[in-house]
């Protein structure tokens, strides 16, 4: 890898996600900065540009990949071109700092690996939870002992359909083929991955992926059950067109001598725990740009000072769970 003193991005993919979670994050860094952001549409590429201070903006990809200048890019566009787009940006010898999911599924997982490692650029994969002050402090508490020795996790998230789910024209999340799968692709990834930080690698994984509302052609419903390296069981339930008055997300740890709940979406993170000592909540609120601290990371590889947690590797562990969990196996019936 070749160490840098300024990190210069290019933006592919000026989307929401773009407008405050990440590209902020890029320029308000030290020692980072961002010339070139990359959206199809021209006029919605120049305002984005303008409105962030970028000097550049293009509708051509081709420009980021040829400019000598940019030694990073940010894959900011749907899965079903993250690896497209990564594969491009290491046969230039450009770091690649990519959207979650990750990818599609884990064979284009290990194409965009290999490619990176052949190149030798690194690979980064925007899960933030893993740099957060927030999610970094709940780590501590359970790596300290706070409730023993962790025997299990169970992932609870009931959700009403959102109003586009309704209407799926630009909603690309519901179709698998861009998305590489559903709500379930696009939120428990989060949640998996987080987990992953916490307790290492899934070894076995195994669940059901249904579509019981027909509301779209991704999976509306996920069930699965995993178990960690370390030997902590996990379980969890996501379903997508629950009634509004039961919306629920939490994740639940089980430890020895107690256990903890807490929030992965929204601001503020709570932590709530409990002992035989009594009851405890704890609240952290995220920063603005909720993808800065991880940014801060990868700027600190790039300048050869320090290493970012979210890798192409981690990352897809976490698509190979997802996978796993929502594979259909046809059970012969007797």
């Amino acid at each position: 890898m070749r160490i840098v003193e300024k990190v210069i991005w290019g933006v592919i993919g000026a989307g929401n996600v773009c407008e405050v979670k990440s590209v902020p994050g890029m320029y308000k860094t030290p020692h980072s900065e961002v010339k070139t952001v990359m959206r199809r549409n021209a006029e919605k590429a120049a305002d984005f540009a303008r409105r962030h201070g970028i000097p550049n903006s293009t509708t051509d990809a081709d420009v980021i990949f040829n400019d000598s200048d940019i030694n990073i890019i940010y894959v900011g566009t749907p899965p079903d071109t993250h690896c497209e787009y990564t594969l491009r940006a290491a046969a230039a010898g450009k770091a690649v700092y990519v959207e979650k999911p990750m990818a599609n599924n884990a064979d284009e997982c290990k194409k965009m690996i290999d490619a990176c490692m052949r190149a030798e650029v690194p690979l980064f994969v925007a899960y933030y939870r893993r740099a957060l002050p927030g999610f970094n402090r709940l780590g501590e508490l359970i790596h300290s002992g706070k409730i023993g020795e962790v025997r299990f996790v169970e992932i609870e998230m009931w959700r009403a359909p959102r109003s586009y789910d309704l209407n799926t024209d630009g909603n690309w999340r519901v179709f698998p083929e861009i998305s590489g799968g559903g709500h379930f692709h696009d939120l428990a990834s989060h949640q998996l991955d987080y987990l992953d930080s916490l307790f290492g690698l899934v070894t076995q994984a195994k669940g059901i992926g249904v579509n019981q509302a027909g509301l779209y052609p991704a999976d509306d419903l996920v069930a699965g059950t995993f178990v960690f390296e370390n030997g902590v069981c996990g379980s969890g339930m996501w379903c997508f067109t629950a009634d509004k008055s039961s919306e629920k997300e939490t994740i639940t740890i089980l430890g020895s001598k107690g256990h903890l709940h807490f929030n992965t979406f929204g601001s503020p993170l709570e932590i709530h725990i409990t002992t035989s000592e009594g009851s405890e909540l704890i609240e952290i609120e995220h920063p603005d740009h909720i993808q800065q601290p991880l940014i801060q990371t990868v700027v600190n590889e790039l300048r050869g000072i320090g290493t970012c947690p979210s890798t192409g590797i981690t990352a897809a562990r976490t698509t190979g769970v997802m996978e796993k969990i929502t594979s259909r196996i046809e059970l012969t019936v007797r």
